[in-house]
């Protein structure tokens, strides 16, 4: 039982109770400022919020507490300490209740292994700890392998245990029907996931290590596949037109034209003891899969949806039915001189169907639509980068004008609204057409930017210019941008402007153009004409810059594309060979060759530059004018560059001729900047700590797979081995 001072209070004898309170009266304990607090509260007529009656209450006790009662309630203070301690001595023996401090010591008692706390689910050992036994219990059953590669890494995943799929002479009393040794070719599910995680088919013995990633179907093989690649979300994305049909029946779910493919929305496994399918995976999704599963994938909360906008505004859109939705093939039709005149399959006039090829990311339908269409599908992103559906947090910046816009309304005259300072706040994943201008006045802060978890497309007819004056700040936070180019023009004095760029795509080659062609090239998405302009650049896809020297820029986890190694990057605005302001860059990945004036600090970063073949003029592909200031460190760097001093770089001097390999260097494509297993270790683990260079550093996923090394050591079955194998 707690000890209470009002209730020992109560029992003394009330002489000493009573002399105690007249005491208190004549000399209260109150401090001034508690006297005129309670005053003002008991003289207040109309009822007191909870807080204010809960402080006239303490204030009254102390009003009446004298010595003897002041005694007692520092003694009961220490009691309740101490009975604290004693409950959370108590609590601290068992893990789901122990104090932060006490798991490590816990799991020391039955051998727990600390992780690179790079996950949720290994960041603090509490779960890990509690789940060891159960674990060990379970010790090297697939579902538990694969809910502890979850866990560690987490990836989805899925347990494979070869063994099962080893085609051999089966022994009669142990029979297996299904375990057919030459595959059935009518059943085609099964040949659709063949040589994947889903492979049903009997293979013949494979002798390689599964170790190593070579070897699969051997008696002792158990192989983990993950999934590194996420299925974001893109909700009512207005469909874009096709140039190639002017009556409109033809269009793509990418809202900047190009093709892409469709994926999964990964559902929850309801049951440990289940094994991940198809559905439970980010997958790209197949056309024939689809055709077969359509039911699965369509329709609201699921992988993909059509709609058609409101008849009016206000009306909610209204769903395409799955009835009406037919899984095609809608490749490119090419003439004799090899150019594209149309689609494959396209449904006939009047047939009211609306074919989806989920391969390509297109649509066609029968008739032109009445009204706009309206896409909600999943597409692919190694990370959370640039504009995108995913959790972006509470903007830094707050505002006292905050002016809302959805359904494609206009935004020039909300940006003229909030010139004195104030944001922008786009609400939707809609289309905003239009070229709009924005301006700052003098030392006032503007946000254009997206609502948490809303991607908004801005598509601009032409270059957008950005007038700010002197002082000013302007943020650009959860965009899309393409068509135009983001332009800071020279100012008559020298006081700083700040542009802060966060979460934002500026589309390289300002457009994504349909059937595969690459975005034109050396378009720049950002020029900065100020010389006293402060840039800072975060999670951002971007196309080249042109800074002019004596401005400064700030990169940190973001890519800046000049879609091929020998176009610039990184340059002045005043010509090819103009070198650009002062440029700081960590954690990013840059594709295109960089003339800075000064490099001041580079850091686990790619530089993906190469000098053309012929022709060229440039001295190098990353070329600072001061060398002897500024740092390179723990960066991919290629041969021949001009840079200030480097510490622990790639390629060293004098060393084995490494260079990194990405799955796509193809802005849209779902493994956009990922490097490719084939990527020496100097540069998968040669980042400051340990993790890759280039953007995707701070997925830290060299260490998420030593988290899993290290688990499948503990519970892997004695004569097992385990292969890791990443599906995507």
């Amino acid at each position: 039982m707690s000890f209470s001072a009002d209730a020992l209070f109560d029992l003394l004898p009330a002489v000493h109770r009573i002399r105690d309170i007249e005491f208190a009266l004549s000399e209260p304990l109150l401090t001034p400022a508690e006297i005129a607090v309670l005053a003002a509260l008991e003289a207040k007529a109309q009822p007191l919020t909870r807080a204010e009656a809960q402080t006239l209450s303490d204030l009254k006790k102390k009003r009446q507490r004298g010595p003897l009662a002041s005694l007692l309630a520092v003694i009961a203070e220490q009691v309740a300490a101490l009975e604290e301690n004693l409950d959370q001595l108590y609590d601290d023996q068992f893990i789901e209740t122990c104090a932060e401090w006490v798991a490590p010591y816990i799991g020391d008692l039955i051998g727990y292994r600390t992780l690179h706390g790079v996950v949720p689910g290994v960041a603090s050992p509490r779960a890990e700890v509690a789940n060891t036994i159960r674990f060990r219990r379970r010790k090297g059953t697939a579902a538990m392998l694969e809910q502890l590669a979850r866990d560690v890494t987490g990836w989805p995943a899925r347990a494979v245990e070869f063994f099962e799929r080893l085609g051999c002479t089966q022994y009669m009393n142990h029979r297996r029907p299904g375990a057919h040794y030459a595959p059935d070719l009518r059943q085609w599910r099964k040949l659709n996931w063949r040589d994947t995680a889903f492979d049903g088919v009997q293979h013949t013995v494979d002798v390689r290590r599964v170790a190593t990633g070579a070897g699969r179907y051997n008696i002792l093989n158990v192989g983990l596949f993950l999934w590194r690649i996420r299925a974001l979300p893109l909700t009512r994305s207005p469909v874009p037109a096709e140039t190639l049909d002017p009556a409109g029946r033809l269009t793509r779910f990418n809202p900047l034209g190009g093709d892409a493919p469709l994926f999964t929305k990964a559902e929850t496994e309801d049951e440990v003891t289940h094994l991940a399918e198809p559905m439970n995976v980010p997958l790209p999704i197949g056309r024939r899969w689809l055709s077969a599963h359509l039911g699965d994938y369509y329709g609201s909360g699921k992988s993909l949806l059509l709609e058609l906008a409101g008849a009016s505004p206000g009306d909610p859109p209204q769903a395409i039915p799955v009835s009406r939705i037919r899984v095609c093939d809608l490749s490119d039709v090419r003439d004799g001189g090899g150019n594209v005149v149309g689609w494959t399959h396209v449904p006939p006039a009047g047939s009211e169907k609306v074919a989806v090829d989920p391969v390509l990311g297109r649509i066609a339908f029968a008739d032109a639509p009445a009204r706009q269409v309206l896409a909600t599908f999943h597409y692919g992103c190694p990370a959370p980068i640039g504009g995108g559906e995913y959790e972006r947090g509470t903007p830094s910046e707050t505002f006292d004008t905050v002016r809302q816009v959805a359904g494609g309304a206009p935004l020039q005259p909300e940006l003229e609204a909030v010139k004195n300072g104030g944001a922008v706040e786009i609400l939707d994943s809609g289309r905003y057409a239009g070229t709009p201008s924005i301006t700052v006045n003098a030392g006032k802060t503007v946000a254009l930017r997206a609502a948490n978890e809303a991607r908004p497309l801005l598509a601009a007819s032409g270059d957008i210019t950005l007038d700010l004056a002197e002082e000013a700040t302007l943020v650009i936070d959860g965009l899309v941008i393409s068509g135009g180019t983001l332009k800071l023009a020279a100012a008559p004095n020298n006081k700083p402007r700040t542009l802060i760029l966060r979460h934002c795509t500026l589309v390289p080659g300002r457009k994504l153009p349909g059937g595969g062609q690459p975005p034109g090239a050396d378009e720049p998405g950002l020029v900065i004409a100020h010389p006293f302009a402060k840039v800072e650049i975060d999670r951002c896809l971007l196309g080249p810059l042109h800074v002019v020297s004596g401005a400064g820029v700030s990169i940190s986890n973001s890519v800046v594309d000049a879609t091929d190694s020998h176009l610039v990057a990184y340059r002045g605005p005043t010509g090819d060979l103009a070198a650009g302001g002062g440029l700081s860059i960590g954690d990013s990945t840059i594709i295109g060759k960089v003339h800075a004036s000064e490099i001041t600090l580079a850091s686990n970063t790619i530089f993906v530059s190469a000098l053309a073949t012929a022709g060229e003029t440039w001295k190098a592909p990353v070329w600072a004018d001061r060398k002897q200031s500024g740092c390179m460190r723990f960066s991919y760097v290629p041969a021949g560059s001009r840079t200030p001093r480097r510490y622990r770089c790639q390629p060293e001097d004098g060393g084995p001729p490494v260079r990194p390999h990405f799955s796509s260097l193809r802005f849209g494509d779902p493994a956009y900047c990922q490097l490719l297993q084939a990527t020496p270790d100097a540069i998968r683990r040669g980042a400051d700590d340990e993790s890759e260079m280039g953007v995707l550093h701070g997925l830290y996923q060299p260490q998420r797979e030593t988290n899993l090394r290290v688990r499948l050591d503990e519970y892997l079955r004695f004569g097992l081995e385990a292969g890791i194998f990443y599906a995507s």
